[in-house]
């Protein structure tokens, strides 16, 4: 599917439309590569996965597991979403005409700086300054496979 450049209104509902459709099958990709990447990473340093989504929208929306044993699911199902939610914003990225890394980088910029300011300022994990620079590292490239993923298969399904 193209985006056109046409500027009627039915043609910029379409972009839009358009934009924001592959926008979610790329940001749920993107997920799936940051999933994958997490998963690694976890099996190398031998670490639990994070809870800290599932604070976050606990605190936000007050969903919670409806028991322990559905925290592990209930924290994958947050995970997807927010991930894939989020290539809502790589399409609409797209219509401000920036294509490619440019448009991945800025993507990336945007939602990292998110979790940046939303989890401390919702006290569920510390600010930065206060992190080890290993788990920055660690941090940043997940969000980068993220991001990257995302915008390739944007681009591609775009073309």
């Amino acid at each position: 599917m193209k985006i056109t450049k046409e500027n009627d209104s039915t043609a910029m509902a379409r972009n839009i439309g358009a934009a924001i459709g592959i926008g979610i099958v790329a940001g749920l990709i993107g997920t799936v590569a940051m999933t994958i990447s997490q998963m690694i990473e976890m099996k190398i340093d031998k670490r639990e996965p994070s809870d800290t989504p599932l604070k976050a929208v606990s605190k936000t929306l007050g969903v919670k597991p409806s028991s322990e044993e559905q925290k592990a699911t209930v924290s994958s199902e947050i995970h997807y979403t927010y991930g894939t939610a989020w290539g809502i914003a790589r399409g609409l990225i797209s219509l401000t005409g920036l294509k490619g890394w440019p448009a991945t980088l800025l993507h990336f910029a945007a939602v990292y700086s998110a979790e940046l300011i939303m989890l401390p300022s919702l006290k569920v994990a510390p600010p930065v300054t206060k992190e080890k620079p290993k788990e920055i590292a660690i941090d940043v490239l997940h969000h980068a496979v993220y991001a990257a993923a995302t915008g390739l298969a944007f681009d591609a399904l775009l073309d």
